[in-house]
């Protein structure tokens, strides 16, 4: 969009620290309506979060509402500092993550003296006319340590310093964890497509 006697396009900056404020004040004032309207607004994609990361029905819809109990517990400490829907990912993540150590999350720690420097074989190309529901249901087949790397790292948006900071594994292991977990994914997307062929 241009403005008059202009011919630079007008610049519209969003402010998402403020997205939901007038909810996330109800909330803090314990406002069961405006709970209900958080919950509706954020409840559908966390529960794709806790599915992906603890693939378990379940134990999603625990954690979920786990999370919620301690979201609206906490929520007076959130300072519009970022998001309201990044800060509930943070919650949600956090929760999934210690429920998944509770459970010994399996993640192989790098041995950089010990590491096999050969190179590895080529990653195969992303397997092309597959659908999302398609990659998201091989996902559920990788093992849980690189299910949990792949999904913060890809879907979560999360960076390998973050992801070994929140896993309390190194870097390399996070990176590693996640060129392992493509590697598979792809294997498991290429005998799916090969077995549907014939």
């Amino acid at each position: 969009m241009l403005t008059a006697g202009s011919k630079q396009p007008a610049v519209i900056k969003l402010d998402y620290a403020s997205t939901h404020r007038e909810i996330v004040e109800a909330c803090k004032k314990g406002d069961r309506q405006a709970q209900f309207e958080l919950y509706r607004l954020y409840g559908k994609a966390m529960y794709n979060v806790c599915l992906r990361m603890v693939k378990n029905e379940t134990d999603a819809e625990d954690l979920l509402q786990n999370s919620f109990v301690d979201i609206f517990t906490k929520l007076d400490s959130f300072r519009f500092q970022s998001s309201i829907g990044a800060w509930i990912k943070r919650i949600v993540i956090n929760n999934c993550i210690n429920f998944l150590k509770k459970r010994r999350l399996p993640l192989e720690e790098l041995d950089v003296e010990r590491h096999d420097h050969s190179p590895q074989p080529a990653v195969t190309p992303v397997v092309i006319g597959l659908s999302v529901e398609a990659v998201k249901s091989a996902m559920m087949e990788l093992p849980d340590g690189y299910r949990i790397v792949f999904s913060l790292y890809m879907l979560e948006g999360y960076d390998h310093k973050e992801i070994g900071e929140i896993l309390g594994v190194t870097e390399a292991t996070s990176k590693s964890q996640y060129s392992r977990a493509k590697r598979k994914l792809q294997e498991i997307l290429m005998t799916r497509k090969q077995s549907s062929n014939y």
